[in-house]
């Protein structure tokens, strides 16, 4: 079958773990209902909680369009996925965060990546939605990525990257055959740390399996992706910055610090530094908020150092480890059941 005539044939992953996200569920998959190019399926993976399981199935019983999961591995996003990508009958998989919803052309846009056969992801434009109605002052947009969005330092339109957002991604079926599923023991578990960077270390490993593989992001597939009161504020800010760098230490030390750190010194030596200067002009000029973005900056630099340091540290003596390995197959009944 040619990449085209497999393009329309996506199964959404959306993976949950919590009643207090119930209206956000419901939303993200009526967004996927909306699209303009229909997914053969949207599989809801829920993480290790039988409460939220039988009330999606009783939500979504009889639809079968809408497939409900019980996280089949040990706890967090990146077995969650996993158990969607095992469950999944499309040739490609999507993944959309139980908290967002996707524009309707967000599944066309993915497709049409996948025009060149060696295009095995395409990701696509994650914007915050603040719970507060507008960007808190002092938040700089070089770190949208702390409340999962596209930040500024990411090169616009349709573009080749080293990695896709995991909230906001799709990967050709054959990627995950060629490397296997995420790492788990490096992704979010709820609230714990570490908090992210299981798909840059699933795409490094991509890349080293299919030397020829190409990801990209089409910056117009769209999601908006909510953000709830507590993560505008600035402990949030700085205890997510830190998890990051932790993460990083992670995969530095299990793909090597030339890959695992390639994107990141663009973004530490050029990105930011820009972002601080054009904070303190904007305060120079009276504007407001410029003095906090340029000091929210310096300290997201410094605890993601920290973390960077303390994960590298914990990684070293043993105390930090994740795994990957091939996805399992599931028989959609049993996984359905």
């Amino acid at each position: 079958m040619s990449p085209k005539a497999e393009a329309p044939d996506f199964s959404v992953v959306i993976c949950a773990y919590t009643e207090d996200r119930w209206e956000d569920i419901l939303a993200a998959v009526a967004s996927v209902r909306r699209q303009t190019l229909p997914p053969l399926e949207t599989l809801l993976v829920v993480d290790h909680n039988p409460a939220l399981l039988r009330r999606l199935r009783d939500r979504y019983e009889g639809e079968r369009e809408v497939r409900v999961l019980a996280n089949a591995g040990p706890r967090g996003l990146s077995s969650g996925r996993n158990t969607g990508i095992a469950a999944s009958l499309g040739h490609f998989v999507a993944f959309l965060d139980d908290d967002a919803v996707a524009e309707p052309d967000w599944l066309r846009y993915f497709a049409e990546g996948y025009d060149d056969e060696r295009v095995m992801a395409v990701g696509g434009r994650t914007l915050p939605a603040w719970a507060s109605g507008r960007r808190p002052a002092w938040f700089p947009q070089e770190f949208d990525w702390v409340v999962g969005c596209t930040y500024r330092g990411l090169p616009p339109g349709k573009v080749r990257v080293r990695n896709v957002l995991g909230g906001n991604a799709s990967f050709r079926r054959a990627a995950f055959d060629a490397c296997g599923g995420f790492a788990t023991g490096i992704g979010r578990d709820g609230d714990r740390r570490p908090l992210g960077c299981e798909e840059t270390e699933l795409c490094i490993r991509l890349t080293r399996a299919l030397p020829d593989a190409v990801l990209l992001i089409d910056d117009r597939a769209v999601i908006h992706h909510r953000v709830p009161a507590v993560r505008e504020q600035f402990r949030y800010f700085g205890g997510r910055s830190y998890a990051e760098g932790m993460s990083k230490a992670l995969v530095a030390r299990s793909v090597g610090a030339g890959k695992g750190l390639e994107s990141e010194r663009r973004y530490t030596t050029r990105v930011l530094p820009a972002g601080v200067v054009r904070g303190l002009r904007d305060a120079a000029l009276g504007r407001r908020g410029g003095a906090g973005r340029a000091g929210a900056i310096v300290a997201g630099v410094v605890a993601a150092a920290a973390g960077y340091v303390v994960g590298g540290v914990r990684a070293g003596r043993g105390g930090a480890a994740f795994s990957s390995g091939p996805i399992a197959n599931t028989a959609p009944s049993e996984a359905a059941r």
